[in-house]
């Protein structure tokens, strides 16, 4: 049975060939690299609101470690830029890779996502309060240059601490997602 492959093209399909290309016989993985870091970007975003909103609203940081909210709302964030990252590597950044099931890559996906999600979750669950602490009183000025008027209330420092330690966790855990990747879920395409 042959499988048929799906290509997405876009707008952003030219100027990511023409930066790929400038890099020789490593242009291809070039490419893939560059569509891996904007379907991660994207999925920052997926992940960002969900947690920005939950924090916002139904989920709001509590004062006290380890705070249950920020990890159930940071894992929620995580889960529903998962599933959009793995839908958009699959369809575009790796539309060649079909020679194990999407179940299978779904599974290895899922698992190399899980152990960056185990290091992100106990990072921004561990230090969200001490490093919102210490940006809080520096970030405050330009915080009030903003919203002026602006009085910090009791969970702010909470607040500021989780997205930072969400950004920074979003980085590395990048890193590690394409690596871990390219060797095991999509180490079908040369």
């Amino acid at each position: 049975m042959a499988v048929r492959t799906i290509k997405i093209r876009n707008p952003l399909d030219a100027p990511i060939l023409a930066i790929a290309n400038r890099f020789g016989g490593k242009s291809k993985e070039v490419e893939r690299f560059i569509k891996f870091a904007l379907v991660g970007a994207f999925g920052f975003v997926v992940d960002f609101t969900t947690v920005f909103v939950l924090q916002a609203t139904i989920l709001p940081p509590k004062p006290g470690v380890p705070d249950f909210n920020v990890m159930i709302a940071s894992t929620c964030g995580f889960v529903a830029a998962i599933l959009s990252n793995f839908t958009w590597n699959r369809l575009w950044t790796y539309p060649d890779s079909r020679s194990k099931s999407m179940r299978r890559q779904m599974f290895y996906f899922a698992l190399i996502n899980v152990i960056g999600w185990v290091f992100r979750t106990l990072w921004i669950t561990l230090a969200h309060e001490p490093i919102g602490e210490v940006l809080l009183p520096l970030l405050l000025p330009e915080i009030q240059l903003f919203r002026p008027g602006y009085v910090p209330g009791p969970a702010a420092a909470a607040k500021l601490g989780t997205m930072f330690c969400l950004v920074t966790g979003v980085v590395v855990v990048m890193v590690w997602n394409f690596l871990a990747n390219r060797k095991l879920t999509y180490n079908d395409v040369n």
